[in-house]
C-alpha cells in the first residue's frame, strides 16, 4: 500500500478510502523530495542538500527539511499524502471516537504518531504523521479496527489533538510508569514515624540502662562508616591511579576495533524547568553551541502548566525548530522525575540525554555520546558525564562544593565503574539507550533523588553504567540555606532508595551480586550513617586541646588514641583524594582550600537532619533549588555562555550540510568525534 503511484491532489477525509485501494501492479513509490520541487514546495538546491545530510543520518527525510527551515509542516503532509497515495486528515472538522483512542492508548498513540479517528464501515481511518512506517504501525493496532486506512496530519497537529482527547492519562501514567514493588510511591509516613519514634526511645533507654555500652555501640558504627568510606574512596583513588598509568588515560575507551560505521542517531534532550526567570535565556543559547546537526536534535524544555514565569522567559527567547516545550498537567505532585515521565511519551530519539536548567555542556558532547554507545553493546544502557561548575571562584561555600563535586566526578565515581560496583547517577549530563530506559519504566516519580534510584534499576536488569570523558559545567550552589535545602533533599532521597531496594534483601541480593550488594550498603547506608553520627566523630578534634573525650572512662588510652589516629588517617584520605582530583584540571588553585572542607562537611549533617524530619513530614516534597544567581564567574570556564554565542552552522541548523569536526567519530560516516544532581556522598565524611 506504500507503494502506490501518485494520485492527483486528494481532498480530506471524505475520498480517502477510494483512494488507498491497491491496483494490481504496484510500482515504486516516487521520491519525497521530487513531489516537493513539483509542488514548488522545495528548491532544488535545497533537496541537494537535504540529501547529503540524508546520507549519514538516521532519521526521516521529512525531519531533515523541517529541522533546516527548508519547508513547513502543511507543505510536507500535503507532499506524504501525494507520495503514499492517501488523504489529508482534516483534524479541526470533528473529535475522534474516543473508544477508538483509548483501545490503542494516548500513550501508544504518542509513540507511533497516530490518532485513529473513527470506523467507516468495516474498516477505520487512522492519522499518521509518519507514513513511511505505517505497514509496520497497522500490524500493531487491534484487529477490531478491521482494515486500518491511512490519512497523513502534521505531527504538531496529531499531538495536541492527542492531549485534549487524553492529557488526564498521560498525567496519570507519569506518575506511576515505575512498578510499585520498585517505587516508593506507597512509602508509609507513619510507619517511619514510629520507626524512627522507637529508634529514640531504644536510645535513650539505652543511655539510661547501659550508658557505657550504648555509648560505645554508637561510636562503633559511626566508625565503621567512616573507615568503610576512607577504604572505598582510596580503593576509588587507587584504581584510577593504576589505569591510568596503565593506559595513559583517565577513562579508557574499549572499542571494538570491528565495528561497522553507523548512521547518526536522532537524540532527544529533556531539561525540566520550573519558575527559571533567570536562567531560560542563557540555556538557550548554551544549547545552541551544541554542534550535533540540528535535524537529529530533538531539545524538550518541559514545563509545569502553571509555571508562567518560565513560559514567558521562553518566549522572549524565541525558540528555534529543534527546541519544544512540553507542558506538564497539573497532577498530585510535582516533581522531576514525573515531569520527565511525562516528557518522556514526546521524545523522538533512540537516545535520551537529560540536562539541568542552568547547564553549559561541551559544544561536542553529543558526539561523544553517539561514538561511546556505537562502541559499546546493548548492555551499556546509560552514560554519565562529568560535572564541574563555572563559578566555583564566588565565595567559600563554592570553592568547597567543587573540590566535593572534582572528587565525585573525577575519582571516586571512575573508581566504583572499575571496581564493578553500582553507580549512584547524578541528576544531570545523562544519556540513556531509550529501549532500556523504557523497559524499567522510566523514572519513580515519588523519588526525589530519582538518579540514584535510576542507577540501581538499571543494574538490577543488568544493564551497566559507564563514565564518559565530557565536560558540563553548572552553576554551584553558594548559599548556605539554599545548599542545605539541597542537600537535605539528596539524602531524602538516598534513605528514601536504600529503604525501597531493601524491601527484599534476597531479591536484590540475587539481582546484584554479592559485590554489587556490598557496594549499595556502602553507598547508601553507610554515607547516611556516617551524617547522622557526624557529631559523635566531632569529639575526636577535643583531644589536640586537652580535652577528655567522652570515651575516655570506657577505653583504655591506648585503644582511645587507636581510634584517633584512625580518625585523623581518614582526614588525610580526604585530603589526599581531594588533592588527586583537583591535580589536573584548572582548580589546582583550589588545593589551599583543602583544609577549609572540616567547616564544609557539618552543614552536611544539618542537612542530614532536616532530611530526617522531612521522611515522617513530606517524603515527595521536592525543595527546589534556586538558579541564576551565580556570583563571579571563573575566567577559565569554557561553557558558561553568559554572552550571546551563535549557533554552529556547519552541520548544524546550516545549510552546508558538513559536520563540525572537533575530532574523529570512528564509525560514523562523515561524522566527528540539576538542580537534582546526585551528591558526591562517598568523598566527603562529616568530620
Amino acid at each position: 500500500m506504500n507503494q502506490l503511484s501518485t494520485p492527483p491532489p486528494s481532498p480530506p477525509v471524505g475520498a480517502a478510502p477510494l483512494l488507498l485501494v491497491p491496483r494490481r501492479r504496484r510500482r515504486r513509490a516516487p521520491l519525497l523530495g521530487q513531489i516537493l520541487v513539483e509542488m514548488g514546495a522545495l528548491s532544488p538546491g535545497d533537496l541537494i542538500r537535504a540529501v547529503a545530510m540524508r546520507a549519514r543520518e538516521d532519521t526521516l527525510f521529512g525531519e531533515i527539511l523541517l529541522a533546516n527551515g527548508m519547508i513547513d509542516e502543511d507543505a510536507l503532509a500535503r507532499g506524504l499524502a501525494r507520495q503514499f497515495g492517501c488523504g489529508l486528515a482534516d483534524l479541526d472538522a470533528a473529535p475522534p471516537d474516543s473508544r477508538l483512542l483509548h483501545a490503542v492508548g494516548v500513550a501508544n498513540c504518542l509513540r507511533l504518531g497516530i490518532l485513529p479517528l473513527r470506523r467507516v464501515g468495516a474498516a477505520t481511518l487512522v492519522a499518521t504523521c509518519r507514513p513511511e512506517r505505517f505497514h509496520l504501525i497497522r500490524q500493531m493496532l487491534p484487529a477490531s479496527f478491521g482494515p486500518a486506512l491511512m490519512l497523513v496530519a502534521p505531527e504538531s497537529r496529531l499531538q495536541r489533538v492527542l492531549l485534549q482527547q487524553g492529557e488526564a492519562a498521560l498525567a496519570a501514567r507519569a506518575e506511576e510508569r515505575v512498578e510499585a514493588p520498585e517505587s516508593c510511591r506507597h512509602w508509609d509516613s507513619r510507619a517511619m514515624a514510629r520507626l524512627v519514634a522507637a529508634g529514640l526511645i531504644a536510645l535513650l533507654a539505652g543511655a539510661i540502662a547501659a550508658p557505657r555500652a550504648t555509648l560505645l555501640a554508637l561510636f562503633g558504627w559511626a566508625i565503621l562508616a567512616l573507615l568503610t568510606n576512607s577504604i572505598l574512596k582510596a580503593a576509588a583513588a587507587i584504581a584510577n591511579i593504576r589505569a591510568t598509568r596503565r593506559d595513559g588515560l583517565l577513562f579508557v575507551s574499549r572499542r571494538n576495533r570491528k565495528q561497522k560505521a553507523m548512521l547518526l542517531p536522532k537524540i532527544s534532550i529533556l531539561v525540566p524547568l520550573y519558575r527559571e526567570r533567570e536562567i531560560a535565556g542563557r540555556l538557550v543559547r548554551r544549547l545552541g553551541r551544541l554542534n550535533y546537526p540540528r535535524e537529529l536534535l530533538d531539545i524538550c524544555l518541559v514545563l509545569e502548566s502553571d509555571d508562567r514565569v518560565t513560559r514567558e522567559a521562553l518566549q522572549a527567547a524565541r525558540l528555534p525548530r529543534w527546541m519544544r516545550q512540553v507542558q506538564v498537567p497539573a497532577g498530585r505532585l510535582k516533581t522531576k522525575p514525573r515531569a520527565l515521565n511525562y516528557a518522556l511519551d514526546f521524545c523522538k530519539g533512540s537516545i535520551i540525554g537529560v540536562y539541568d536548567a542552568e547547564d553549559a555542556p561541551e559544544p561536542d558532547q553529543l558526539f561523544r555520546v553517539v561514538r561511546r554507545f556505537h562502541e559499546r553493546g546493548p548492555e551499556v544502557a546509560c552514560l554519565q558525564g562529568v560535572l564541574d561548575f563555572y563559578n566555583s571562584r564566588s565565595n567559600w561555600l563554592s570553592r568547597c562544593f567543587t573540590i566535593e563535586y572534582a572528587t565525585w566526578f573525577r575519582v571516586v565515581l571512575p573508581g566504583l565503574e572499575r571496581l564493578g560496583f553500582v553507580i549512584p547517577l547524578g541528576g544531570t549530563t545523562l544519556f540513556f539507550r531509550r529501549a532500556a530506559l523504557e523497559e524499567i519504566g522510566g523514572w519513580d516519580a515519588h523519588n526525589v533523588t530519582e538518579d540514584a534510584d535510576l542507577g540501581i534499576r538499571l543494574a538490577r536488569r543488568g544493564y551497566r553504567t559507564e563514565l564518559l570523558p565530557t565536560l558540563t559545567e553548572e552553576e554551584a550552589n553558594c548559599r548556605v540555606w539554599p545548599w542545605i535545602r539541597q542537600r537535605s533533599r539528596w539524602l531524602k532521597g538516598y534513605a528514601i532508595t536504600w529503604a525501597v531496594h531493601m524491601r527484599r534483601p534476597a531479591r536484590l541480593w540475587r539481582d546484584l551480586g554479592a559485590w554489587r550488594f556490598l557496594g549499595v550498603q556502602l553507598l547508601f547506608l553507610g554515607a547516611l550513617s556516617q551524617f547522622l553520627l557526624a557529631p559523635l566523630l566531632w569529639s575526636f578534634w577535643t583531644l589536640p586541646l586537652g580535652v577528655s573525650h567522652p570515651l575516655a572512662g570506657v577505653l583504655s588510652p591506648t585503644a582511645l588514641y587507636l581510634l584517633a589516629a584512625l580518625f585523623f588517617m581518614s582526614e588525610l584520605v580526604t585530603l589526599l583524594v581531594g588533592w588527586l582530583a583537583l591535580a589536573p584540571g584548572r582548580h589546582r588553585g583550589l588545593w589551599i582550600w583543602l583544609p577549609s572542607l572540616h567547616l564544609y562537611f557539618p552543614l552536611a549533617t544539618i542537612a542530614a537532619y532536616k532530611g530526617l524530619w522531612e521522611l515522617i513530614a513530606k517524603p515527595f516534597y521536592w525543595d527546589k533549588t534556586e538558579h541564576g544567581r551565580p556570583g563571579r564567574i571563573d575566567p577559565q570556564a569554557r561553557n558558561a555562555g553568559h554572552t550571546d554565542v551563535p549557533a554552529p552552522r556547519s552541520g548544524a541548523g546550516g545549510r552546508s550540510g558538513q559536520v563540525p569536526a572537533p575530532g574523529k567519530l570512528p564509525g560514523v560516516p562523515g561524522g566527528t568525534g540539576a538542580e537534582a544532581v546526585m551528591p558526591p556522598l562517598l568523598l566527603s565524611h562529616p568530620a
